[in-house]
C-alpha cells in the first residue's frame, strides 16, 4: 500500500504524491520509510540526495539541508532547495 510522500521548499512545492518507499540520509545515516513506518523527525544532511520509490520508477531530489518528517499520515520533507532528477 502506498503512502503519502510531500517535497516541499518555502517557494515551490517540488514532488508530491503516492510512494512505495523513500530513502534519505540525515545527519543519523541513511533511512528507508515504507508505509506503516513508526513516527519520526530527522535532519536532512548537507548536500544529500532524497530517492521516492514509486512502482518501477525513481525520483532522485538533490537536497541542500532539511527536514523529513514521517507520521501516519505519510511523509512530509521541507528543504531549503530541492532540485528533481528521474530514472528508474
Amino acid at each position: 500500500m502506498p503512502m503519502r510522500v510531500a517535497i516541499l521548499s518555502p517557494e515551490r512545492e517540488v514532488w508530491s504524491g503516492e510512494a512505495d518507499m523513500v530513502v534519505a540520509r540525515t545527519t543519523e545515516g541513511d533511512i528507508g520509510v515504507l508505509t506503516g513506518h513508526v513516527s519520526l523527525l530527522g535532519v536532512l544532511a548537507a548536500g544529500s540526495q532524497v530517492r521516492v520509490k514509486t512502482g518501477a520508477e525513481t525520483l532522485s531530489v538533490d537536497v541542500d539541508g532539511g527536514f523529513l518528517s514521517v507520521t501516519k499520515q505519510g511523509v512530509s520533507i521541507l528543504v531549503e532547495h530541492g532540485v528533481v532528477s528521474t530514472g528508474s
